[in-house]
């Protein structure tokens, strides 16, 4: 509802309140009358109707529910007032960073072009996974989600939580170790977003809120259930309040303190509960507060590595890259109206060997399906003239299940299908736009049943250092500290990257501090900066 249609569904309330009002007060300025009861003195009269013996409902109980639900209305907008704004906030911080890089690389700056990518790629998957949170607040307001079956490596995918918010803990000057207990398997079946997402926000809520100490994820798993134990040093929570902050748009007293937009609980235990899982919550004021999760993850035997699977991506493991596949040449057919789209899809597929004719329309598909075999398509579903639900139908009935079919939207909430069961029974499997490469080359292996072959990983030889070591600086590079403070102070992004070059090249690019303080830089984490440099 917009702000207007509000504002005027408000007026009308007010204006039928205050008429049920007046009649209220004249009703009981009149006389009995034969449609009215007399009653008690000091009662408030029964009105009855000329064609029935029913009472009707009295102006007063009308009027309060109308008061109530106008209170209703205006709370409900007031809180989603204040979480649109907090989501600007969010939507803002990663688009200056894509902005910011992608000026520099426009002017034709002296920048790491690895880098000032992997910036750039960062805060799009920052952004995308804000926009399907925002799906998925409308879904669990519904009461529906969706939830995906992946196959999982658990030891890499502990490990890259683990990477993924050890540098955020340290800038802060906290403890973040992972603790596992007993023996995992090396692959379970699960959604491995939806709980990612849940253990993020935990630990993410676990180092704001914790201002000395340590952040432990402790992990279990025995006869299928996995156990994630999310433990913190931090103020704890008052037992009067630790139902309180599981509710949408409810930040606490530390959580106003913080920042936040409320919802990151509530959405937490509403993934785990549709995972068929279950999240507990202890909490001492004063000690800290251990958030606990069960959820049932059934072990895999047997199962291969994918391109996809098993990756870091935060600088930890190496990226298993593949560089083609074992067998004859495989064919595809990608339909798409948005040539950037088929120019991403034909340099990605056509690097790993596949031979790929790319049309524009669900039209032409047919007809190059007729012309030629393919083993698989890529349909994009909003396409000019037939949409991509018909053309899976129409190459269905020609092709049968010889070639697999792909559905690709920008939509969400089109992967449950057209509606149609003709259509929905006329695909194999379906991806989001924006499509990860290893997610796509993935689901094209699995449907042909493909045997990848990898890049070699390079060796690495970077020393892990200890706290102390981290934030040392030779006496060299501590001539660019002070200049280093002033940039962070006034927020002078290229200034301070040229700062942190001068200290590398002093230092070493593998020297612990300067990757730290890359690292903030990213993410734009000008904060953690000032406190590193604090230590420094």
């Amino acid at each position: 509802m917009t702000r207007g249609r509000l504002r005027d569904g408000l007026v009308a309330i007010s204006g039928a309140a205050i008429a049920l009002l007046i009649a209220s007060r004249r009703k009981q300025s009149m006389p009995d009358s034969p449609l009215t009861d007399g009653g008690a003195i000091g009662a408030p009269p029964v009105t009855r109707s000329a064609h029935t013996s029913e009472p009707t409902p009295q102006p007063e109980v009308a009027l309060g529910k109308l008061q109530r639900e106008r209170d209703a209305a205006e709370a409900a907008n007031a809180a989603k007032s204040r979480y649109l704004a907090n989501v600007s906030h969010e939507i803002r911080s990663p688009l200056n960073a894509i902005y910011g890089y992608a000026q520099l690389l426009e002017r034709g700056t002296a920048i790491d072009t690895i880098e000032a990518a992997r910036v750039i790629r960062r805060s799009a998957e920052h952004l995308n996974d804000l926009v399907e949170g925002l799906l998925d607040i409308s879904l669990v307001e519904n009461g529906v989600l969706r939830v995906s079956t992946d196959t999982v490596r658990l030891p890499a995918f502990i490990d890259q939580v683990g990477r993924m918010f050890r540098p955020a803990a340290q800038a802060k000057g906290l403890v973040f170790r992972t603790e596992v207990v007993g023996h995992l398997p090396d692959y379970v079946r699960a959604d491995q977003k939806r709980l990612r997402q849940a253990l993020i926000n935990l630990i993410s809520n676990a180092i704001k809120y914790t201002q000395a100490g340590e952040v432990v994820l402790k992990v279990r798993y025995s006869a299928q259930i996995a156990t994630f134990e999310v433990r913190d040093t931090g103020p704890g929570i008052a037992p009067e309040s630790q139902e309180a902050i599981f509710a949408p748009f409810d930040r606490g007293v530390e959580g106003a303190r913080a920042g936040g937009i409320g919802l990151g609980l509530p959405i937490t235990r509403a993934i785990i509960q549709i995972l068929g899982g279950e999240l507990d919550l202890e909490s001492v004021p004063g000690k800290g507060s251990t958030f606990r999760v069960r959820v049932m993850l059934g072990q895999i035997v047997g199962h291969r590595d994918g391109p996809g699977e098993g990756l870091d991506g935060l600088g930890g493991a190496a990226r298993r890259i593949a560089t083609g596949y074992l067998g004859p040449r495989r064919s595809i057919l990608a339909a798409d109206d948005d040539p950037r789209q088929l120019a991403f899809v034909r340099q990605v597929l056509g690097d790993l060997d596949f031979d790929i004719v790319a049309v524009n329309d669900g039209e032409t598909a047919l007809a190059m399906a007729r012309a030629q075999s393919f083993d698989l398509a890529l349909l994009d579903i909003a396409m000019p003239g037939w949409s991509g639900w018909e053309t899976a139908t129409a190459l269905r009935k020609l092709a049968g299940n010889d070639m697999r079919i792909v559905m690709l939207s920008a939509n969400a909430h089109e992967r449950h299908g057209s509606g149609d069961a003709t259509t929905d029974d006329a695909h194999d499997r379906f991806l989001v736009k924006p499509v990860e490469i290893d997610t796509m080359v993935d689901t094209i292996g699995d449907l042909l049943g493909l045997t990848w072959t990898f890049a070699p990983q390079p060796e690495t030889d970077v020393r892990p250092a200890g706290p102390a070591e981290a934030l040392v600086l030779p006496e060299a590079a501590k001539v660019h500290l002070g200049a280093l403070r002033e940039r962070v102070r006034i927020g002078h992004v290229r200034g301070i990257e040229a700062e942190i070059r001068a200290i590398e090249a002093l230092t070493g690019k593998n020297y612990p501090l300067v990757a730290k303080l890359y690292d903030s830089l990213d993410r734009f984490d000008l904060s953690g900066l000032a406190r590193l440099l604090e230590k420094a």
